[in-house]
């Protein structure tokens, strides 16, 4: 399959006055003086706290449930069982009503069975916390225990308990291209291996957080910390009231990362305020958000590549795992953006991945930055420098033979329309290690590298849109309009910059109204790395069309014709001439003194294309790729098994940066969320229970565990985004870990195929090795 506007490797040298700069984000004052306030941070008067009672195993028939012990304590307002849910509510589906594949829908509140341990039994509120948490220690339920599973594979065994029936087996993807098996065939030789990658939790700063009134026009508003304002509508939905009688206020979002695209807490929150008529509060614990919101797809991935032996890859068959949890929420668009991106950024021209995702009485599991795409980059990276090894070929030689390169289609036969430079950003990172570090001892030093493909913007069979309001005052002053939610990325203030350039005035000079259902245009949720894209273009459109209206004045009033005008440094000139010029203001005041209209509503559609065939998954998945590498230098002990990162270098193509202190902040943070998933951050289940429910015994990376994140930023000005730009947000996480494992297998010698590489799993691996 071909596209149309193809670009070459050659960017266009275009100078801007406010993009690509590293401006001060418009959210950084307040973050950094204390003055923003997060969800929960908002409190009302008379308002009820609410806490929830959940289930203590995994898989049981909830048999009796009794509240009227925790009904008589005082102070408690209201209890809210399944009994007590409208009829819609009853089997609410909580996760995205278009990949819903199964009759058996995530419960808000359960009324016949536990699938999960931790899934809500009943909603209290009380005029305190303590309160109602002692309310919740006073419910008192029977749960018979029921046949389970934990392991996706046993659970496709016939006989396996039945979680999702009729086997377990929730949702499937293929890949075919070409012929794999024929591929396989004419190898000189076929390695193969298997990989796993594990549970991951979000960890966000903020937990989950909000409250909910209803003001006097019986509107339900709902103050939350939310990836998305748009669930205002399944609310609605779900409690049976009209879309206009639910309006989500969104706040800054002390991080996300997949974790609050849900929306369970904002129905908690409505029912319990619409109910009792007071403001609710509910906002949960540490310890309750580990087991509240879905995890990391866990994956077990088997790599079979079949090559020449001169390096070339003829044939590769993929097959992937995927644990869903109890329930189906997004595995359906997880695992096709594992199945599209299996190959990675390499030419396959003989394909065949199958995946599944398969329901197990463990923790569901859903959204997670790099969605499917890097678990699937943890398998291929270090399956690639596997057959390197084997074929005793330097590994960045190896990967040089096989890249893709602009302008060839990728997996599913779709030619991405912009550029690809992964050589240039492997070359880059790899060059920037330096000279290699001679190690003597049992402490170790090796290095790895790890190429990527990783989409941005939704699904394009899903379709896309997303609105922006943008407005020039009187005293040329900007005001942007939008839905969007900022999640940490500085997605609200990329909004300004873009404006800021189209008009030549200074970020100081746009203010920005964000996030509010009732009273900005939708953007979409922010997430799949889609916002800068989406809401981005829509901003730039809107400021286009006003900026054209302007222009036109302009040349009017200068004697030149419109396409001379040029507007930077809040002045209006013609570009030949820049003497011949006016104010900004003075502009706008002619303008709006002749009724010449000075603000824009803009729609932005992305590309729609809905022929991806079930059986080949041919066609295009996405609307475009980025591509990059992260290159990593570690120190491994031998004897303890202890590994430090003593290096971590990122090299991405993100077509155009927007903020160029942005972008690094995200590569940064993305260095830190890999290096956790690729050695320290494990969730531990005993049957479906977990016990590692806190940062205590959940083990990210601090400050003290990171190296500097030494950043390489290529741009190659050829993304759909504006200006140029792709997106950074997932694909700055994705390929950290799989360069770190292959540092670790190349300082001790022996592969670790499980992540996170424990040093547990270290010193197993080399005494494997020595027998």
């Amino acid at each position: 399959m071909s596209t149309t506007g193809l670009v070459d490797d050659n960017p266009p040298n275009i100078k801007f006055s406010q993009i690509g700069k590293p401006l001060s984000r418009t959210d950084a004052p307040g973050k950094v003086f204390g003055s923003t306030l997060f969800a929960g941070d908002y409190v009302m008067p008379g308002m009820l706290h609410l806490r929830l009672v959940r289930a203590d195993i995994a898989s049981a028939k909830l048999v009796h449930l009794d509240v009227e012990k925790a009904r008589a304590v005082e102070g408690v307002v209201d209890i809210i069982t399944a009994q007590d849910l409208p009829a819609l509510l009853a089997k609410a589906d909580t996760s995205e009503k278009k990949e819903q594949k199964l009759t058996t829908d995530p419960q808000l509140l359960v009324s016949e069975r536990v699938r999960y341990f931790g899934e809500p039994l009943a909603l209290i509120a009380a005029e305190t916390y303590e309160i109602a948490e002692r309310a919740c220690q006073l419910v008192e339920f029977k749960l018979d225990p029921l046949p389970a599973v934990y392991d996706p594979l046993e659970a496709m065994q016939p006989g396996a308990p039945v979680v999702q029936a009729p086997d377990n087996i929730v949702v499937e993807r293929k890949i075919r291209k070409g012929d794999a098996a024929a591929g396989l065939e004419k190898a000189d030789f076929v390695i193969e291996n298997t990989f796993r990658t594990p549970f991951q939790e979000h960890a966000f700063l903020e937990p989950e957080a909000g409250m909910a009134w209803v003001d006097e026009n019986d509107v339900v508003n709902i103050r939350v910390c939310t990836q998305d304002i748009e669930h205002f509508r399944d609310v609605a939905d779900a409690i049976g009231v009209p879309h206009n009688k639910i309006r989500i206020r969104g706040a800054f979002v002390g991080g996300g990362f997949g974790g609050k695209e849900e929306f369970a807490l904002e129905l908690y929150l409505a029912l319990m305020a619409r109910k009792t008529r007071r403001p609710v509060r509910l906002e949960y614990s540490r310890e309750e958000s580990f087991v509240a919101h879905g995890k990391r797809h866990p994956f077990i991935l088997r790599y079979k590549t079949g090559v020449t032996k001169d390096g070339r890859i003829c044939g590769l068959d993929v097959s992937i795992v995927a644990d869903s949890g109890a329930y189906v929420f997004l595995s359906p668009n997880v695992l096709l953006y594992a199945a599209v991106a299996s190959p990675g950024p390499y030419r396959v021209d003989n394909l065949n991945v199958h995946a599944c995702a398969v329901a197990t009485n463990n923790m569901y599991t859903s959204a997670f930055r790099g969605y499917g795409a890097l678990q699937a980059c943890a398998a291929y990276e270090q399956q690639m420098d596997e057959v390197a090894k084997f074929l005793e070929m330097d590994r960045i030689e190896f990967r040089r033979l096989n890249y893709l390169k602009t302008g060839e289609p990728i997996s599913t036969g779709y030619v991405p329309p912009s550029a690809i430079w992964t050589e240039q950003c492997v070359d880059r990172a790899w060059a920037a290690l330096g000279e290699r570090i001679d190690s003597t001892g049992p402490v170790k030093i090796g290095r790895g590298i790890a190429a990527y493909q990783q989409s941005y913007g939704k699904v394009s069979a899903m379709g896309d849109i997303s609105e922006a309001w943008v407005g020039v005052e009187t005293d040329g002053t900007v005001i942007v309009r939008s839905g969007v939610a900022d999640i940490g990325g500085g997605q609200v203030s990329a909004l300004g910059q873009i404006v800021a350039e189209i008009f030549g005035v200074t970020l100081d000079d746009v203010a920005i109204y964000k996030t509010d259902s009732a009273l900005t245009p939708l953007s979409g949720r922010t997430a799949a790395t889609r916002t800068l894209y989406m809401t981005g273009n829509a901003t730039k459109q809107a400021a286009a069309a006003i900026h054209s209206r302007l222009a036109g004045r302009a040349a009017l009033e200068l004697g030149v014709q419109a396409d001379e005008i040029d507007m930077v440094n809040n002045k209006v000139f013609v570009s030949a001439k820049p003497e011949i010029c006016m104010s900004f203001k003075e502009l706008v005041n002619i303008c709006a003194a002749e009724g010449i209209h000075r603000s824009q509503l803009a729609i932005f559609r992305a590309p729609f294309s809905d022929i991806i065939d079930p059986q080949t998954g041919q066609g295009q998945a996405h609307p475009d790729y980025v591509y990059g590498a992260h290159a990593a230098e570690v120190s491994v002990d031998t004897e303890t098994g202890e590994v430090h990162v003593l290096r971590s270098i990122a090299a991405h193509d993100i077509g155009q940066c927007i903020n160029r202190a942005a972008v690094e902040g995200q590569i940064e943070g993305g260095a830190q969320n890999g290096q956790g998933f690729a050695l320290s951050e494990e969730m531990l289940y005993e049957q479906g229970k977990l016990v590692t429910p806190s940062l205590s015994e959940y083990l990210m990376p601090t400050s003290m565990d990171m190296p500097r994140v030494e950043t390489i930023i290529l741009e190659s000005r050829s993304g759909i985004g504006p200006f140029g730009a792709k997106g950074i947000g997932e694909p700055a996480m994705t390929p950290v870990a799989p360069a770190i494992a292959n540092a670790v297998a190349d300082a001790i010698g022996v592969r670790v195929f499980e992540m996170p590489i424990t040093p547990e799993r270290i010193v197993n691996a080399l005494k494997q090795q020595r027998r």
